[in-house]
């Protein structure tokens, strides 16, 4: 389960990313999330992903 809260979010996923995965889709099919929505509320604390960093900044 990834946290509901979105700085918890954030750090949850640039973690996750940096030490697992090499890009955002593969993490969200690996963890069965909508990306889509992961990116909306991360745009809600103004975060969009880097493809060429593979985190959301």
């Amino acid at each position: 389960m990834i946290p509901k809260d979105p700085m918890m979010l954030l750090s949850y996923v640039n973690t996750q990313l940096r030490d697992f995965y090499s890009d955002f889709a593969g993490f969200c099919a690996d963890k069965g999330i909508d990306a889509e929505e992961v990116k909306e509320k991360l745009a809600g604390i103004d975060y969009q992903y880097d493809e060429k960093l593979n985190r959301f900044v």
